[in-house]
């Protein structure tokens, strides 16, 4: 069942085995008033249970561009397209969400990027593998983010 993200009200619905989960409902909330803003999107996500098609393509990826695999138990996930961007979203159950921007017609905008929740310790999957900058956010306190470019075609 899909859920519309409400960044007026937010909420921790879907993310409520979450440690973080007021802190990852904030994240999650900043990414759907980002899309309204900028393109006018909804952005609306649906239980990690019944999006195995995104969680294996965004686990891919990771795999074969930096061998990660994360051990949090995936949460929800969004999937949509906004002018030539294809935009993929993993909401984790420790608070990380993972989201990939893949441009249509421009392999050198390709990316996977990294959110980290307020409260959260970096992944051991992450650690030392990459520097993380914080963003203050109202609806999600202080984020740090990372990413990486894609190399290949997926």
């Amino acid at each position: 069942m899909s859920y519309i993200v409400d960044f007026n009200n937010v909420s921790t619905i879907g993310l409520e085995s979450s440690p973080v989960a007021k802190a990852l409902a904030g994240l999650r909330a900043n990414e759907a008033r980002y899309f309204m803003n900028k393109y006018g999107h909804e952005f609306t996500v649906i239980p990690a249970s019944e999006s195995q098609e995104i969680l294996e393509y965004v686990s891919r990826i990771l795999k074969e561009e930096r061998n990660l695999e994360f051990e949090a138990k995936p949460l929800e996930t969004s999937r949509f397209q906004v002018e030539n961007i294809k935009w993929v979203y993993v909401f984790y159950e420790d608070g990380l969400e993972v989201n990939v921007l893949y441009t249509v017609d421009n392999p050198k905008k390709r990316a996977v990027g990294f959110k980290l929740s307020e409260g959260m310790k970096v992944p051991k999957e992450l650690e030392g593998k990459f520097k993380f900058a914080r963003q203050k956010s109202k609806l999600a306190g202080t984020i740090r983010g990372s990413f990486f470019v894609i190399k290949s075609e997926y």
